[in-house]
């Protein structure tokens, strides 16, 4: 049992700002994968890179995939990592909305990523109606990566159908619980600086007012500050039916 699935890469410019937001895509067969290779190869080299970028905009990408198959799925890539995410600090945004414009209806999930967890997500209540998967996104020569995070489904019978109907309709008697790891193990669950070893809370990185204490650089700021910044409830808040 497998899904075909694939991570790209859309650059585009918005709100005056250059956008960088990795997607996952779902596809039920070869068929519609060959499809959606003939698509993506006119907006970039699909050869160069394990997950490709894309000359096209997050609805750009959205239309073409689902012009292909109803049954194609555009989930948001670790939708909170600073780089490269719908949330991120530096070329994200602060609603699913204003990323994917009129293609949101079309988007039923979104990626937690290493460096954040559920109890994280559902303090931002414009998430509510977003089914939360955890995938390894191991981009890694080591194995063990792979499964370090997981989403748990019970299906009868287990189709690609199935799996995908689970996530659209946030069935919790089908898409059970996902597998988390420890949100502080991702690289960028804290505020920091790399080159000069500085973590920071939330906290402490606004104290420093964002610079690192140690060269005075900007620091990359992290996911838990990110979603502290967007949050509308407290920690500790969980959903009806989450």
């Amino acid at each position: 049992h497998f899904i075909i699935a694939g991570e790209v890469s859309t650059i585009f410019t918005s709100q005056n700002n250059v956008k960088k937001i990795h997607h996952v895509i779902l596809t039920p067969n070869i068929e519609t994968a060959v499809q959606i290779n003939e698509r993506l190869a006119r907006y970039g080299n699909l050869a160069i890179d394990g997950r490709p970028t894309l000359d096209m905009t997050a609805p750009q990408l959205v239309e073409e995939i689902m012009q292909i198959s109803s049954e194609n799925v555009v989930i948001p890539a670790h939708a909170w990592t600073p780089w490269f995410s719908l949330f991120g600090a530096f070329s994200g945004f602060n609603l699913i909305e204003d990323c994917y414009q009129d293609m949101t209806k079309y988007i039923s999930a979104l990626e937690t990523g290493l460096s954040s967890d559920p109890p994280m997500n559902w303090r931002l209540s414009t998430l509510d109606k977003y089914a939360l998967v955890s995938n390894s996104d191991s981009h890694s020569a080591w194995p063990w990566r792979i499964g370090r995070e997981a989403n748990v489904f019970d299906l009868e019978p287990l189709t690609y159908r199935e799996v995908i109907d689970a996530i659209r309709q946030k069935d919790p008697k089908r898409f059970k619980f996902t597998i988390e790891t420890n949100p502080a193990y991702g690289k960028y669950h804290w505020t920091g600086h790399r080159n000069c070893n500085v973590a920071l809370s939330p906290q402490e990185a606004i104290k420093f007012g964002n610079h690192c204490p140690v060269c005075g650089k900007r620091l990359t700021k992290g996911v838990e500050q990110r979603v502290e910044e967007l949050a509308d409830r407290p920690v500790g808040f969980k959903p009806e039916g989450a």
